[in-house]
């Protein structure tokens, strides 16, 4: 066996040894949610194949989420503001960053800065600050209350004009020389040549919202608000953890984000990778 041979070999090692850390959770997780409570824990020692095999198979965690604690709800709760916040966000993104590529004017490099600063500062160093203005606004525990804090996304400003930077100049110059609106020039001829870095962006925001968990648990205070994660924190009480009801939820809450980012993981990858560092 050659050494080319054995490296090819070592890394395949190191790839399945990374994989079975991530998926034999994932696994243990997806049988438990089929399994009655008092199950949850009955085979894990010694480690047998019933541990990931449901040996008294039932569907009552996955009833009781929706018949008894109103994830259906919850689940629309998190599309509708996940939904509304990629809209929101590729909007005043693309439009700040077009502002920022094309066009002039005084403090644009500080302003610039500003936004990349704005990524870089930990969501909790602003949490008091921005509840203390949502609640004088009268947003606390509404869809506003959640959603437009979330909107203005400096990273998605980031990415579009990075975008930008790399399209041809020409193009906007000969619009306007044909006496095109600078909207126009937005709407008809820059935004339709952005299709990765909008799937990247779409997925970027709507995998952060998905994901959020501090912001709605202190802007939102009854059950017709509460998103996902949130939710994922009741299964645990003071006198019982349900361990098949959450693990159904958890198995529920990744595989929205997986069938949304498979199908379009190509436009993501090229998204990102064409966010250059031209200026």
């Amino acid at each position: 066996m050659n050494r080319f041979t054995r490296s090819h070999l070592l890394l395949y090692a190191v790839h399945i040894a990374v994989a079975l850390l991530v998926l034999l959770p994932l696994a243990f997780a997806f049988v438990s949610s089929f399994r009655p409570l008092e199950d949850i824990y009955k085979y894990m020692s010694p480690i047998t194949w019933k541990t990931f095999w449901p040996s008294n198979f039932t569907l009552d965690a996955y009833q009781m989420l929706f018949a008894e604690r109103g994830f259906g709800r919850i689940f629309l709760n998190t599309f509708f503001v996940g939904a509304v916040n990629v809209l929101g966000g590729l909007l005043l993104g693309s439009m700040a960053a077009f502002a920022f590529v094309y066009f002039e004017f005084r403090g644009k490099t500080l302003l610039f800065l500003l936004v990349l600063i704005t990524f870089m500062i930990p969501f909790e160093v602003i949490s008091i600050p921005l509840y203390s203005l949502v609640n004088s606004l009268g947003w606390v525990d509404t869809y506003a209350g959640i959603i437009i804090p979330g909107i203005a996304n400096g990273l998605v400003i980031f990415l579009f004009r990075q975008f930008f930077l790399e399209l041809p100049t020409s193009l906007v110059e000969s619009a306007r020389m044909d006496g095109a609106s600078w909207l126009r020039v937005y709407a008809n001829i820059v935004m339709p040549l952005c299709k990765p870095v909008t799937v990247s962006a779409s997925l970027l925001i709507f995998i952060q919202q998905w994901e959020s968990f501090l912001w709605p648990l202190i802007v939102t205070r009854s059950k017709e608000y509460k998103v996902i994660q949130v939710a994922l924190s009741d299964f645990v009480t003071e006198y019982a953890t349900y361990w098949n009801e959450m693990f159904a939820a958890v198995i529920l809450s990744i595989l929205i984000p997986v069938v949304l980012l498979l199908p379009l993981q190509r436009y993501y990858v090229q998204g990102i990778a064409n966010t250059g560092s031209k200026e």
